[in-house]
């Protein structure tokens, strides 16, 4: 017996968990994709499966609904694999341990990978569905998403006929998705020289943070755990002489870092000092979190008087200049739709191993000039300090349909099932549907999904109901002719 077993509907909650027994972070997606690939073969489904490990799974129409346009379900197979601190999961080689509170399903000390996980099951139920009516299914999962979209970027769908697309990437029940920011990640780096030094070393941790997905909560302004460790050594460097042994922080670069951890050598003489001030700066920090994120804490602890790799105090003091003068968090708020974040970035990664301090932003809008006016003032910045900037992932925004008839369908059925009137939104998240724009003419396309929460942290949920009335929601859709 599954955990899930005894949760409705039986097939897609099957499949979802099927799914988190196979570990499928981003960049680790081959075990997932030969399962889906395994899946169609079984039931005699044309599929194809790329280089990339892309899959495509075409079901024929059922009885009834041979003359209905093709319809094309579309979701991602990774997921951001991130756990806590204390978690022995190796998310490379193990599957999840999933448990069931109230009406909500989460994963044991890491995220759960509802985002996407959950579009993989209905894709995968209604494949393998003898029963439900529905016209040509022409279902799409791609690999590395939350990456850059690298798998919309390189999948070929010259053979799909669908000009209609669901997609199945949206975390809010009732609320339709119809266009989104473009974006892309920035890796700046910065060299700082080695040095030895005789010191008392220091282990500093910042965290208790809330985190969260980078385009959906970083109006939230919730603390950043990389960019609060700059504004720390900015702090030392310009009271003592700190040499920088080790940092890392953050787990990816589209998720708001919940943790880092650095290690510091200083003069032995200046410990008191630098324990008042690490003190004072987490009471000065916890203050100004206190509504928006108030778990936040620093810990340290000294691991001893030795000789310790490390960079220079000039350097380090550079490499705190630099965090410091990196922009972070929202940047402009969009003139046309309330509420709705225009251009923003989150320093997601941030490492440094004595080769050289690397900080990776994931950099959203929906105007591509702005887009590309942040990336600039990065370069700019890299730049003044002597580093260098790398940009890749980069993807385009979707663009709003003004006349969309699956959009105009999907909300009357949703008024008529529910009573109510859909939200119709766009969001700043990135989303693939604005790639397959770009590869299919005439696309129309609508985003949807289940409820879920916290994604892309380890406190992520998937709520059970939600997941019900989108399912039932996406089987009378089909159904409609």
């Amino acid at each position: 017996m599954g955990v899930l077993s005894d949760l409705e509907p039986k097939n897609v909650f099957y499949y979802f968990e099927e799914i988190t027994k196979i570990p499928h972070g981003s960049g680790n997606v081959e075990q997932i994709s030969d399962y889906l690939a395994s899946f169609a073969k079984e039931r005699n489904l044309f599929y194809i499966q790329d280089a990339w490990k892309n899959i495509i799974i075409v079901k024929e129409a059922s009885a009834g609904y041979e003359k209905e346009p093709a319809v094309i379900l579309q979701g991602h197979m990774d997921m951001v694999a991130v756990k806590t601190p204390d978690c022995d999961i190796d998310m490379k080689t193990e599957g999840l341990r999933l448990a069931v509170e109230g009406d909500e399903i989460y994963a044991k000390g890491t995220s759960l990978g509802g985002d996407d996980g959950i579009a993989v099951a209905y894709c995968l139920a209604l494949l393998d569905s003898q029963t439900l009516k529905h016209p040509k299914l022409e279902v799409i999962l791609t690999v590395d998403e939350e990456v850059g979209l690298d798998g919309a970027k390189a999948i070929d769908l010259s053979m799909l006929t669908g000009k209609r697309m669901v997609n199945l990437d949206s975390e809010e029940e009732g609320v339709f998705l119809t266009s989104c920011a473009g974006g892309a990640r920035v890796k700046c780096s910065l060299s700082l020289s080695g040095y030895k030094r005789e010191a008392e070393a220091f282990r500093i941790t910042l965290g208790g943070l809330r985190g969260g997905h980078s385009g959906e909560e970083i109006h939230r302004e919730r603390g950043n755990a990389n960019c609060l460790f700059g504004r720390l050594l900015k702090r030392l460097t310009d009271r003592m002489d700190v040499c920088l042994c080790e940092a890392a922080g953050g787990l990816a670069d589209n998720a708001i870092p919940q943790e880092v951890s650095a290690v510091i050598a200083i003069d032995p003489k200046d410990r008191s000092v630098l324990e008042e001030m690490l003190s004072d700066l987490e009471q000065e920090i916890k203050g100004e979190l206190a509504v928006r994120d108030p778990g936040f804490c620093i810990r340290w602890e000294s691991l001893g008087q030795g000789t310790y790799d490390c960079a220079c105090p000039e350097d380090t003091k550079k490499a705190a200049n630099f965090l410091t003068a990196m922009p972070n968090g929202v940047q402009a708020m969009s003139a046309d739709i309330e509420g709705l974040v225009e251009t923003s970035l989150n320093l997601g990664i941030l490492e440094y191993k004595g080769d050289g301090l690397a900080a990776e932003f994931s950099v959203r809008s929906s105007v591509e000039s702005e887009k590309y006016a942040l990336i600039d003032k990065l370069r700019a910045v890299a730049e003044l300090a002597g580093g260098s900037i790398e940009v890749t992932g980069d993807y385009p925004g979707w663009a709003y349909r003004q006349n969309s008839p699956l959009r105009d369908k999907m909300v009357a059925l949703y008024e008529k099932m529910y009573g109510a009137k859909p939200e119709v939104e766009a969001i700043h998240a990135g989303l693939e549907c604005g790639i397959f724009s770009g590869k299919i003419k005439d696309l129309d396309c609508v985003s949807i999904g289940p409820k879920m929460t916290a994604i892309h942290t380890a406190k992520e949920r998937l709520n059970i109901t939600s997941v019900r009335h989108v399912w039932e929601y996406l089987v009378a859709l089909l159904e409609e002719k």
